[in-house]
């Protein structure tokens, strides 16, 4: 039996670590997870295991090549941001894979801005809020400041997509989604590294910038095969959604964070906007992304656990509750809860909290009322990154995307948007192995790489 062409896609999460096979309909064939225990770094603060996600990886590689089921054609990543790998020039690494939740010293920070024109302006330039470690540019800042001797010893600082291509491709490269992704390292303005790069010296570690689309031969194991260079996950998620729709959408990722993402919407952030946690990407074409961010998700499982306590059900009860209409127009009226101070983000939870069960006749009429109250904090958040805009798609994909109590408020909030319900197996992975079409797969781009439900329509709508 020949064996079926395909591309091997790495997808590496904070958590999950995947390897998946498209086949050239960009259907998957073939998937294997990894779950590697963390370590800790030099502060005792928990981070990635680099050397064992190497060797994870390439013991994958290495046993799925000899896999005579398939024929690997190309091979590319997708992976978490705001990470970044430090080599010397032996190509060894050097430091820890640090984590970017790691709290950043205040002193430090403080100096950083001041130098930089300050807090809002920066922000500005840079297009994302002041999230200390998460952006990743201040982790370098910070190994220059610290660590001058680890600093001169860098000869490459690798987002993490770009090192798992480069632990098989030797090529050092950088990749526009992972530069602008909440970095401070881009000047969205002006389309370049910010200049605070090249006035500390931290534009030397970087390996030149490289389109996504690029395909990189090399050999491995005395057989060439052909790589990507990775692509940052959340950028490549939207790939999909690029190929299969001209007209301007909306992507509303929903899981423990609903994360609001725009990629039609190229006005400057304002304070207001990255004082709700409001932020840019880069897509894989080099365009700004606008995204919003709303802790829904963990709002939702917090709250159903509460609710199925107080009515004596089971945890996921909620799967089975259906969309009632007339349960909705008996609901008490909800608003907008907004940041306490102007300076925090827009992640507060929703009004549902302060509810008390004791109001409500049957789990049912809760579950109704929490979705209600979560929807209004959504439209709020959406709203931020819609504004101004001529968008005619909302899609949501992820958990919320197949509760139907969810989706039917969504469209009853947007009545002149058309809401649909998305499914994207794998979108990350996806969209990575879409990235370097042309250097595998010679049949077109299929129109059934997404599934979607249709909850609103507008007039003269097509799809």
């Amino acid at each position: 039996m020949p064996s079926a062409p395909v591309i091997a896609i790495f997808d590496v999460g904070k958590t999950n670590k995947k390897l998946l096979l498209f086949d050239e309909q960009y259907k998957l064939v073939y998937q294997v997870s990894e779950q590697p225990p963390e370590i800790k770094d030099e502060d005792d603060f928990p981070c990635e295991d680099i050397h064992a996600l190497v060797r994870w990886i390439k013991n994958s590689f290495d046993a799925i090549t000899k896999d005579e089921r398939f024929t690997i054609k190309a091979v590319n990543f997708s992976a978490y941001g705001a990470s970044f790998v430090y080599v010397n020039k032996q190509g060894e690494v050097i430091a820890p894979l640090y984590n970017y939740l790691k709290p950043y010293p205040e002193k430090l920070k403080q100096q950083f801005y001041q130098l930089n024109g300050g807090e809002s302006y920066f922000a500005k330039q840079t297009a994302s809020p002041v999230l200390g470690s998460l952006n990743s540019g201040m982790q370098l800042y910070r190994i220059k400041n610290e660590n001058p001797t680890l600093f001169g010893e860098i000869a490459f600082a690798f987002h993490l997509p770009q090192y798992l291509s480069y632990i098989l491709t030797g090529l050092p490269t950088t990749d526009i989604t992972s530069i602008g992704c909440h970095t401070n390292l881009w000047n969205f303005n002006e389309h370049r590294y910010h200049r605070w790069v090249s006035d500390e010296e931290i534009e030397r570690c970087f390996a030149p910038v490289a389109p996504c689309s690029l395909g990189v031969p090399f050999f491995y194991n005395k057989k060439e095969w052909l790589s990507g260079i990775g692509l940052h996950d959340s950028s490549a998620a939207l790939i999909p959604y690029f190929i299969s729709f001209n007209e301007p959408f909306i992507l509303l990722s929903t899981g423990t964070w609903c994360i609001t993402l725009n990629p039609f919407n190229h006005t400057q952030l304002s304070d207001y906007d990255l004082h709700q946690d409001c932020l840019c990407y880069l897509s894989y074409q080099g365009n700004p992304v606008k995204a919003s961010r709303l802790f829904a998700g963990y709002e939702h499982e917090q709250q159903t656990k509460r609710i199925a306590a107080h009515f004596n059900k089971p945890a996921d009860h909620y799967k089975t509750t259906q969309y009632d209409l007339d349960m909705l127009k008996k609901l008490k009226p909800t608003k907008v809860v907004p940041a306490k101070e102007e300076k925090k983000v827009m992640v507060q939870q929703s009004v549902f909290g302060t509810r008390s069960l004791e109001n409500f006749a049957s789990y049912e009429e809760a579950y109704h009322q929490l979705i209600a109250d979560i929807i209004v904090q959504q439209v709020s958040s959406t709203n931020l990154v819609l504004k101004g805009t001529t968008v005619k798609r909302i899609f949501v994909d992820g958990g919320f995307g197949s509760n139907p109590i969810y989706m039917h408020l969504l469209a009853k909030a947007f009545p002149y948007i058309e809401v649909y319900a998305a499914s994207v197996p794998q979108a990350s992975a996806l969209g990575a192995a879409l990235a370097i079409h042309a250097h595998w797969n010679s049949k077109p781009f299929p129109a059934d790489i997404i599934e979607i439900k249709l909850y609103s329509i507008t007039q003269n709508a097509s799809i």
